[in-house]
């Protein structure tokens, strides 16, 4: 299977890296296409002390599988959101799921509007049209009206919008916690079992 997994300029970077490490823990077959914006990478070093997508993805991955490959595991590709040459720039690229997490307004706006300048939204576009499973997930608060006006657009067009809204029923104890339940709801949006967030009811 291949996912597409793209990082905007938002805060919350972990969101991206803890998605892309568990859809390659969860699936040993699957490949993940990671693309990543340069105010994307900036965030990823202020936040994570990591400016390089591969790397910060390695180290998490270390929590949950001890056989990851590390930084050069063949089944993750990272490309720069202006590499015009790599796979995803293309529409006869086929993947199964997106998610932009986090997604800034910057390219929800441009998702919106069809302003396909990077293969991020040339990605989600082409999703929308072969009507593919994309997950937009903002971390932005609060929200102006146009945000809004776009969020719905996309969300008529076939987008999931998953906001960056971590629940408190579960009891989270640490940050982990949080971030687990997003990546857990981004999972299950784009149609894959296999997160840690167990269902309502379920007591095992």
């Amino acid at each position: 299977m291949r996912f597409v997994v793209a990082l905007t300029g938002a805060s919350g970077a972990i969101y991206g890296i803890d998605l892309a490490a568990r859809l390659l823990a969860v699936s040993k077959g699957a490949n993940v296409y990671c693309a990543a914006t340069p105010p994307a990478l900036e965030v990823m070093s202020r936040e994570l002390g990591i400016g390089d997508v591969r790397k910060a993805v390695a180290v998490r991955m270390a929590h949950f599988d001890s056989d990851f490959a590390g930084a050069h595991d063949p089944r993750l590709r990272v490309f720069a959101a202006d590499d015009f040459d790599a796979p995803l720039a293309s529409g006869s690229f086929r993947f199964d799921a997106m998610a932009v997490s986090p997604c800034s307004m910057n390219t929800l706006g441009k998702c919106a509007a069809g302003t396909a300048d990077n293969i991020i939204v040339r990605a989600a576009e082409a999703a929308l049209r072969e009507r593919r499973r994309l997950v937009l997930v903002p971390r932005e608060t609060p929200l102006a009206l146009t945000h809004l006006r776009n969020m719905a657009t996309l969300s008529e067009a076939g987008a999931v919008i998953l906001p960056a809204c971590p629940a408190f029923y579960r009891n989270p104890q640490s940050v982990e916690d949080l971030v687990d339940f997003v990546t857990s709801r981004t999972m299950s949006a784009m149609g894959i079992r296999g997160g840690t967030m167990r269902e309502w009811g379920d007591e095992k």
